[in-house]
């Protein structure tokens, strides 16, 4: 549990040199256009980023192909520790894309889209928050109403990441179809193809961070879907996208690994070639004490990180609980996500008034870290749920 493999290990080598040759030198660039690198989308499939954890029959390496969610968590740690917008679009493009279709889906739904998506061709997003609702997923007020031909859908998303690019080929969305016996909304999940008439892209948000990370607004007006649109079970949306976040919040405690991990690394460096008095300015408790406390944080942040994943793994191999991986998605995302915004500060702090400028990495890593903090559930989410795991809250 405490060391990865040497296959991951292999393979991390072969991300890590993805990273610093294909993004690091031209991520300032892109960031300062809120530019999508679109083309590294089929070179992160080449790579076999995006089919880590889809069986061979879609294009993938799992089940018995070499490929798992550790070697997944691996390969968004190092895209995130250069970037953390290459981070999330590998991190979306899987857990809120492709996982939903490959768990849920029927044969016809995982032949149609996964190939694709596994390759790089294409990306899926996945549309679970309204705008004024947040965190309440059980309540959404888009609709879906069945006609003689499938389904009319009507209703907004906000925030939806992967949603609006050259490439995105689909987005499953929650919406209410129906009400409970209890009198609670019924909510399914559904498949809207890109083009569909009455489903409108809004235009991109203007972000604090991830200026790279294609993120938008939906709406849908009368948007009409065939009935074989449904993905999974009438009526079992939230439970479905509720697991789904489960795996999600290991891959977002990697990325805020990476991010944690760059910090780390950058303020050291700098720490021991910036001098000051005569001396490098790392020499000063002043400077060395935060860092210290930092690299524990990082160590922290990387067991946990690893042990959920290898809880995640075990699960599918049948030999860990449900609960488990729960609880540990919940444990790695808030240590690891908190460690992250921590590390800007201390790496911005660092740096002085050079962390304050563009032209330095910390200072996009410090924008980029909230938000974190908030996606994939926010930290008091995640609380809640750690104490749900030890039996205190309802």
């Amino acid at each position: 549990m405490f060391e990865l493999s040497k296959d991951h290990e292999d393979f991390r080598a072969v991300v890590r040199d993805f990273a610093e040759q294909e993004v690091a030198p031209y991520v300032a660039e892109w960031d300062r256009e809120a530019r999508f690198p679109t083309h590294l989308v089929p070179r992160m499939g080449e790579l076999g980023l995006f089919g880590l954890v889809v069986p061979e029959e879609y294009g993938g390496s799992g089940e018995g192909g070499g490929g798992d969610f550790t070697a997944l968590c691996v390969a968004i740690e190092e895209l995130g520790r250069v970037d953390q917008s290459v981070g999330i679009t590998l991190s979306a493009g899987v857990g809120l894309g492709i996982n939903p279709i490959l768990t849920y889906g029927s044969e016809e739904q995982k032949q149609r889209w996964l190939p694709d998506l596994v390759a790089g061709r294409a990306l899926a997003g996945f549309g679970l928050t309204e705008p004024g609702a947040g965190s309440d997923t059980a309540a959404p007020r888009t609709r879906a109403k069945r006609d003689d031909d499938g389904w009319v859908l009507d209703g907004a998303k906000a925030f939806i990441t992967n949603s609006g690019t050259d490439i995105t080929s689909v987005v499953t969305v929650t919406a209410r179809t129906g009400e409970n016996a209890d009198g609670s909304p019924q909510v399914s999940a559904l498949m809207v193809p890109a083009g569909t008439p009455g489903f409108t892209v809004e235009p991109s948000y203007r972000k604090l961070g991830w200026h790279l990370s294609d993120t938008h607004g939906l709406t849908f007006e009368g948007c009409r879907l065939p009935a074989d649109s449904l993905l999974g079970e009438e009526g079992q949306g939230v439970r479905q996208f509720l697991k789904t976040l489960d795996d999600g919040r290991i891959a977002i405690s990697a990325l805020a690994l990476g991010c944690a991990r760059a910090c780390l690394e950058l303020a050291t460096d700098y720490a021991k070639s910036r001098t000051a008095f005569g001396r490098p300015i790392g020499a000063n408790q002043g400077v060395s004490f935060p860092l210290a406390d930092l690299a524990v944080a990082v160590e922290s942040a990387r067991l946990l990180t690893y042990k959920a994943a290898w809880l995640k793994d075990e699960l599918h191999a049948g030999r860990r609980s449900v609960k488990e991986v729960k609880q540990a998605a919940a444990i790695a995302k808030l240590q690891s996500t908190e460690a992250a915004v921590s590390a800007t500060r201390v790496a911005t702090q660092v740096f002085g008034g050079n962390g304050f400028m563009e032209e330095y990495p910390v200072a996009r890593f410090y924008r980029d870290a909230k938000i974190l903090e908030i996606g994939e559930g926010t930290s008091e989410v995640q609380r809640m749920l750690i104490g749900r795991g030890l039996g205190l809250t309802a």
